[in-house]
């Protein structure tokens, strides 16, 4: 798959963004859950009582069975102080604020998919690379025999070509050994087994990046999530208080009820002190606690405090994501610059060698110079490779910091 298919993939399997997903889901619940709050109640309770009196002589009115009661009441809140209002204001914005965490994970996964393909890519360059130098290096310790050979180079060259050789062969395994960790880490993300075989395809490449900073900076106040949730955040604190101040004011509710009494668990009447009657109730009732020693007082100013203090989060907030799209952005700069040194700096290097590997076969150089430059030349390629994955990487970190969404980076 390529970088772009990647990144789709793990936004259908990633369990991170999935489990997100449902706590978004959740809150969507809750909200419905607060709206119920407005409806009316009903209830159903059904109660069964025995009751004795030991007195000469026994009461002739007391049912032998027992006294059985089964209630229907209907309720209705009328006003609970601006409680249910705020407690489904609370719950929307709950639940908005996953909505909005969910984008947040989805951008946080795809950067992170997009770093992890390409550092494996990067690794797989240097893989090339790495067997690009020893390649070079057998071919100067196979040249380096022959002059020996016929005695036209000491022993030591000979030593010294075969132990850089080795060297060559013992980073290649480090390098192809980052390659297997890179590809792991890509299938955990991926939501796949470490075993997983996957096979990503695409080169490392420059990707022009035109927008400037203050562009990039009113995207990002526009467009990151972070910011909409910290508004968010002070909106529920605001509804917070206004829970509490609840306290303040009388609770009203409307009710209706119905009673059915009798002395056997079917409510019928049975026996010589049966008994059996209906009543009902219908009625409004308020309560108000007007005196509580400054408790809800207290809780309301600890409530504004607290608002006053999302309040300040909000404008750090504002401030951490112009300072993240700023670094972000003149990391895509000075990665740019590096790899327009780095190809001067290859295409050099790769002069440099083969001048230094035909003057030796002219027995005018040394092994030296050729190894020499053989190692500046891999260098040159591993910094190269750096260049463009240090660019890709600031450029996608520098989508996420923006709140866009880039699957594909990399062009097809």
């Amino acid at each position: 798959m390529s970088m772009g298919e990647a990144v789709r993939f793990a936004l259908r399997a990633n369990p991170s963004l999935a489990s997100q997903a449902a706590q978004s889901r959740a809150a969507e619940e809750g909200r419905k859950a607060a709206r119920g709050e407005f409806g009316p109640k009903l209830g159903l309770t059904y109660s069964a009582m025995k009751q004795v009196r030991k007195s000469e002589p026994s009461p002739a009115h007391l049912p032998e069975r027992g006294t059985y009661a089964l209630g229907i009441e209907v309720s209705q809140p009328l006003f609970r102080g601006f409680r249910l209002l705020a407690g489904y204001q609370k719950a929307a914005l709950e639940a908005e604020r996953e909505r909005l965490q969910l984008r947040k994970v989805r951008l946080e996964t795809i950067a992170k998919v997009q770093g992890s393909c390409i550092d494996y890519l990067r690794s797989l360059y240097n893989v090339k690379s790495q067997k690009e130098s020893l390649h070079r290096l057998a071919d100067q310790l196979a040249i380096t025999r022959a002059y020996y050979g016929t005695g036209l180079k000491p022993k030591l060259d000979v030593l010294q070509a075969e132990v850089d050789l080795r060297e060559a062969e013992s980073v290649l395994l480090q390098i192809e050994n980052t390659r297997d960790t890179h590809l792991t880490k890509l299938n955990t993300l991926l939501g796949l087994p470490a075993t997983a075989d996957t096979a990503l395809k695409g080169l490392l490449a420059y990707v022009p990046f035109k927008r400037t900073l203050e562009q990039c900076l009113e995207l990002a106040y526009r467009q990151r999530p972070d910011i909409h949730m910290a508004k968010l955040s002070v909106d529920i604190a605001g509804k917070d208080r206004k829970t509490v101040q609840a306290g303040y004011y009388p609770q009203i509710e409307a009710y209706y009820n119905v009673t059915n009494s009798g002395n056997t668990p079917d409510l019928q009447m049975a026996g010589e002190n049966g008994s059996r009657y209906t009543s009902w109730e219908v009625g409004a009732k308020a309560t108000w606690d007007v005196f509580q020693w400054g408790t809800t007082y207290y809780a309301d100013q600890k409530a504004g405090e607290l608002v006053t203090k999302m309040r300040y989060e909000e404008e750090h907030q504002r401030l951490e994501v112009g300072y993240e799209v700023k670094t972000k952005y003149m990391a895509v700069r000075e990665a740019e610059k590096r790899i327009h040194v780095a190809k001067t700096t290859v295409a050099s290097a790769e002069e440099a060698y083969h001048a230094a590997l035909a003057r030796y076969r002219e027995q005018v150089g040394t092994g030296f110079d050729v190894l020499d430059t053989s190692a500046k030349l891999t260098a040159a390629k591993f910094s190269l490779a750096s260049a463009f994955a240090d660019y890709l990487m600031a450029l996608s970190q520098l989508y996420a910091a923006m709140g866009e969404e880039h699957p594909d980076l990399l062009p097809s």
